[in-house]
């Protein structure tokens, strides 16, 4: 049976796949990797599909869903701070905690339930996004405060150049803004599972996201209730059409299509006054790709059905229904050049794209 990637990506677009392997243990996923290998069979290791354009061609080759389940936890002790509802997370961190492992293929947003179910702190703002564990740790997936390098204890891969189990700790994996060692060497590392360190509380932790803190009633680096901030961002995220709903055509996209632009303090200076920014790091500012866009004359709900941007969220491409990969590259590579012309800042698309660019090979 001829399984159609459009069927299994939030963007729903994408062509078959030549072949498809559904991988629901640790040794079904690398035997089916490890055996395309071999063959040399082009693969494409697919979990959630939440952040992939795939072109409407569809897949030449073996195409493995990433379909693992499972968490196990160590049984550990955990270090009580709840008595301070404004900080104690840094000065508890060398008491160690719950290590948490979970298996590649587990659903993102049903792992953040299960923790905040059980008070571990650290990833309650990460509610409500799309997608599998697995994927997590290849972008550093953050939101609204929190990403998660700031709670991944190790990452265990399966490497495809050594055809070995290799675990990362956390100092290992080069995690910075939306990037790891993973996505610098796309392609080489199975994501298998990835293990959490985690505190314990019946509050998040310190709120870090203005907007977050001013919806919950709090000051920035206060802390609030992790059922609260769970509920808050789930609220936000519907609010801008980033909770998948079939019915809701604003949430058929990748999410945030295009990074925030990390640009140099000189450069910085060149945007308008009004700009966003935020310390980046030495001699670096980070400005905000939603602002940029709308700027730049890309409002919500801009372009031509059936792929617009999102009528709640200008930086998400969505599909309004039938829209094709073409489509969407067509509209992002609009948006993309509208806001290099405006600002001289290029933007950098988020997804990862299989079998289409921005930029068509010379």
């Amino acid at each position: 049976m001829t399984e159609l990637l459009a069927d299994h990506t939030t963007l729903r677009v994408g062509g078959p796949a030549r072949r498809w392997v559904e991988a629901t243990t640790t040794d079904e996923l690398v035997a089916a990797v490890s055996e395309a290998d071999a063959a040399g069979e082009p693969v494409l290791v697919l979990s959630g599909g939440s952040n992939v354009v795939v072109a409407d061609a569809g897949f030449d080759g073996v195409v493995v869903h990433v379909a693992t389940k499972g968490i196990s936890d160590d049984g550990g002790s955990f270090c009580e701070i709840d008595a301070d509802a404004t900080g104690g997370i840094e000065d508890a961190a060398s008491c160690g905690g719950m290590l948490v492992e979970v298996q590649a293929g587990e659903n993102w947003d049903y792992f953040v339930a299960w923790t905040v179910a059980r008070g571990y702190i650290g990833v309650e703002a990460l509610s409500g996004i799309p997608g599998a564990v697995g994927s997590t740790p290849i972008q550093n997936v953050g939101a609204y405060g929190q990403e998660v390098a700031q709670t991944i204890w190790s990452v265990r891969t399966w490497d495809r150049s050594t055809r070995q189990y290799r675990t990362f700790a956390n100092a290992d994996c080069d995690f910075s803004y939306r990037h790891s060692r993973f996505k610098a060497e796309p392609g080489r590392y199975v994501v298998v599972s990835v293990t959490f360190q985690f505190l314990q509380g019946s509050l998040g932790a310190p709120i870090r996201y203005a907007e977050l803190a001013r919806r919950l009633g709090v000051e920035q680096g206060e802390r609030a209730p992790m059922t609260d901030v769970r509920a808050t961002v789930l609220e936000l995220r519907r609010g801008k059409g980033m909770v998948l709903d079939a019915a809701d055509h604003d949430t058929w996209s990748a999410g945030s299509f295009f990074t925030n632009p990390v640009v140099t303090e000189a450069d910085a200076a060149l945007l308008p006054e009004d700009a966003p920014r935020f310390p980046a790091g030495e001699g670096l500012v980070k400005s905000s790709a939603a602002w940029l866009i709308e700027r730049a004359g890309f409002g919500k709900g801009y372009g031509t059905p059936p792929a617009t941007l999102s009528t709640k969220h200008t930086l998400a491409l969505t599909n309004r229904g039938g829209a094709t990969a073409s489509d969407i590259v067509g509209l992002a590579r609009e948006v993309r050049d509208g806001v290099r012309d405006r600002f001289g800042v290029t933007l950098v698309p988020e997804p990862v794209f299989v079998g289409v660019a921005l930029d068509p090979a010379p």
